[in-house]
């Protein structure tokens, strides 16, 4: 490896990995609640251990849902259908979500924030999506691992699965990927050998081949440390929502806020803030303002703006400091209600949020190009 090169690596995961199916559970009530009342507030922890489920947290709303048949049916979705995997739909299932406390309620009633924190928001131009180019690849090969299983092209993939992405950098420049990292379930079927060899036809080069980057050398490819992996989920290792925020954000490569994003209404900051602050950032880059952007927001309960404000661009800005801030005063206006009327976050659309990352998504609302 040359002297100035460097290396970053990130990780994803499956749809099927249990701290996922938690977060796919608690966004899947979100979006329940919002589709009757989308003045639901929510805060729904989701745990999933062996062969049960259990709901935690609190809500305040007007609609009427039932919370044991979502989870359910989340759970089947998922392909936990087989309950010889110590978990699947057939596993018990606990509801203790209470009313909102009415302290919180009182400030969130006036728009103010859901909660204090800070959140912070990153672009960069590695990749069309203007994500850094490791948590991107990493998404990308999560999500083939799944469509894999799911159209049945490698028919012995099981519900769970992980990816990690190593990339070398020379300068500020990804030039190649250095290490490729997998685990996957799978049925008994199946050798380790035939495992490693078709996953890296079928999921690492099938990815690669799309960005147009070679694999790396074979002693650098890792699939299934341990040899074999049979039983998927949390009958192997519980999950929890909000648990995998580095997956959900940048991978490690931008700063990350104090809080999860999945189970909350966007009353709480926590997550609408992070949207609003990767709004602000990745519209600074596609506008040419900046190469990268990290934009930083901090809230204080019940108060509906925000108390702190900062861009930060590493030395690539082609514009002067005032010059960012004045953009972003007229892409979005950052107290909480303006955030929420800007990117219209009052409706369902956060189950597609639950699995590969929160970012880099065209579709999502905070993922829009602005033109000013």
């Amino acid at each position: 490896m040359p002297n100035h090169a460097k290396l970053f690596t990130s990780e994803s995961v499956c749809a099927g990995h249990p701290d996922k199916i938690c977060d796919a559970i608690s966004d899947a009530i979100v979006d329940a609640l919002l589709a009757q009342d989308p003045h639901s507030r929510a805060g729904v922890e989701a745990v999933a251990g062996a062969n049960q489920i259990c709901l935690f947290g609190e809500i305040k709303t007007k609609a009427d849902i039932d919370f044991e048949k979502i989870v359910r049916d989340k759970v089947a979705e998922l392909g936990y259908a087989n309950p010889a995997w110590g978990f699947s739909g057939e596993s018990s299932f606990s509801n203790d979500v209470h009313q909102q406390s009415p302290e919180i309620a009182l400030g969130v009633d006036q728009d103010g924030a859901g909660d204090q924190g800070m959140m912070f928001g990153f672009a960069c131009d590695e990749t069309p999506e203007l994500m850094p180019l490791p948590i991107a690849l990493a998404h990308a090969l999560a999500r083939r691992i799944d469509e894999a299983r799911e159209k049945g092209q490698l028919k012995w993939l099981r519900p769970d699965g992980k990816a990690q992405v190593t990339v070398r950098y020379e300068g500020a420049k990804p030039v190649a990927i250095e290490k490729l990292v997998a685990a996957v379930a799978h049925d008994e079927t199946m050798t380790a050998k035939d495992v490693r060899d078709e996953v890296i036809v079928q999921i690492f080069k099938t990815v690669l081949d799309k960005y147009k980057l070679s694999l790396p050398a074979d002693a650098d490819i890792v699939v299934n440390g341990t040899g074999l992996w049979h039983i998927p989920g949390p009958e192997s290792d519980a999950g929890l929502t909000g648990r995998k925020i580095v997956v959900d954000t940048y991978g490690g490569y931008a700063r990350v806020g104090g809080g999860a994003f999945s189970g909350k209404d966007p009353s709480k900051v926590d997550r609408s803030g992070a949207y609003a602050a990767r709004y602000i950032a990745k519209n600074i880059v596609a506008a040419g303002l900046a190469s990268k952007c990290e934009v930083g927001l901090a809230y204080v309960i019940g108060k509906p703006d925000p108390l702190m404000q900062t861009i930060e661009t590493f030395g690539t800005a082609k514009v002067l400091e005032n010059e960012l801030h004045d953009f972003k005063k007229k892409l979005i206006n950052t107290s909480v209600k303006g955030i929420c009327e800007t990117l219209d976050l009052r409706r369902p659309i956060y189950s597609q949020t639950s699995a590969y990352g929160h970012f880099g998504k065209p579709n999502l609302p905070w993922e829009k190009l602005h033109k000013l």
